[in-house]
């Protein structure tokens, strides 16, 4: 009985070895060049484009901004309010949450950070600190058309400000 578990041990242990060097052996995806991707095509016979799906904004209507009147006076988060940063009110976003808000009437954007709840009117869903209404060039009226996404704390050498439209 020895012997016969010493003989299918060995058999075992030859078969490992053989289907590992054959393995070794096999020939490798380097050598076989694979035929190049033909680009899917329109039934119109051009090329399909892939395009890129922009993200769902988070939130899209009327902001508003606040300044004198409030400037030096405590937010939400306990810091004062200064009307020179670039911070914003919102009802429900955490406290130190990043926004890039997009004016939708000329495409400049700026970053704010969450600092204060508001705004009071319900029917707007920011309001943002002098310097960001500046930034974005909202109209006399204080209004704009915004779309408001969520962002990741930028870094402290980015750029929080987009002053031109891109074309």
């Amino acid at each position: 009985m020895e012997r016969v578990s010493k003989f299918i041990l060995n058999a075992v242990a030859l078969g490992a070895l053989v289907t590992g060097s054959m393995a070794a052996s096999a020939p490798t995806r380097s050598d076989h060049q694979m035929p190049p991707e033909k680009p899917p095509v329109h039934p119109a016979g051009r090329p399909v484009t892939k395009v890129a799906k922009t993200p769902k904004p988070f939130a899209v209507g009327r902001a508003s901004w606040y300044g004198k009147a409030f400037d030096g006076k405590p937010t939400a988060s306990g810091e004062l309010y200064d009307m020179f940063e670039l911070t914003a009110a919102h009802r429900t976003l955490p406290l130190g949450s990043w926004v890039k808000v997009t004016n939708l009437k000329n495409h400049r954007w700026v970053l704010v950070r969450i600092n204060d709840r508001g705004p009071v009117p319900l029917e707007r869903i920011i309001d943002l600190s002098y310097s960001a209404a500046r930034i974005l060039n909202m109209s006399g009226s204080g209004l704009a058309n915004v779309r408001l996404d969520l962002v990741k704390k930028p870094d402290e050498t980015a750029d929080m400000a987009m002053l031109t439209t891109p074309r």
